[in-house]
């Protein structure tokens, strides 16, 4: 017994606690550095998906705002159109009411200039129904139509003119052809009714005697 209690060794002894604990620390080293390598190994995969997310953002957010963009300018060159076309169609209604205007009050300023012929005329024939004188009569009737030529001419209506010119089927209407020794054929005898043109246009053709020339003495 004393043998054996001699070779058992003291569980104090600090050498053999030196031995042993290097032993526990390496044991025990690969258990504890584990769990610290597994966040190094995920860390570059989070990073790697939030990388993928911002690129899938970056790809989508820019066409998103393209469409909202390209929306705001539709509505807005939409509404433009609409004013424009309200615009248009104001403007087309104006022009026709003005148009319909001028055709319907065009003859105002004539009418304006032949009022006070009309009243030449009234104090002509009061004048003459005083003195009972023909004369006075006539002198004022020519007098008016005087002042009523003027005021065709000055809206540019004037006579066609017929007497002695050679016969113009355009300006004239030939009511008689009358032979004549002393006009040649074909030329204007006598007017029967005047004619006027406006500008260029005929208003009126004037109606004349058409002279035929000289008669032939052999047919008599």
């Amino acid at each position: 017994m004393d043998d054996h209690q001699r070779t058992e060794p003291d569980a104090r002894d600090p050498e053999l606690f030196e031995r042993e604990e290097p032993e526990l620390a390496q044991s025990e080293a690969p258990e504890s550095a584990a769990p610290d390598s597994a966040p190094d190994d995920a860390a570059p995969e989070a990073g790697a998906a939030e990388a993928e997310a911002e690129v899938a953002l970056e790809a989508v957010d820019p066409t998103e705002q393209a469409i909202d963009s390209l929306r705001e300018e539709l509505d807005i060159a939409r509404d433009r159109a609409l004013r424009v076309q309200a615009e248009l169609e104001n403007y087309r209604k104006r022009v026709a009411r003005e148009r319909a205007d001028e055709h319907r009050y065009a003859n105002l300023p004539l009418l304006r200039d032949l009022l006070p012929v009309l009243d030449n005329l009234e104090r002509a024939i009061a004048a003459a129904e005083q003195t009972h004188d023909a004369g006075t009569l006539l002198d004022g009737v020519k007098l008016v139509k005087e002042q009523l030529v003027g005021v065709l001419a000055k809206h540019d209506c004037v006579p066609i003119e017929a007497q002695d010119e050679p016969f113009d089927p355009h300006r004239h209407e030939a009511v008689l052809q009358q032979p004549s020794d002393d006009v040649p054929a074909n030329t204007v005898v006598q007017v029967t009714q005047s004619g006027y043109q406006l500008h260029d246009r005929v208003v009126r053709a004037a109606q004349v005697i058409v002279s035929a020339g000289p008669v032939d003495k052999d047919e008599d």
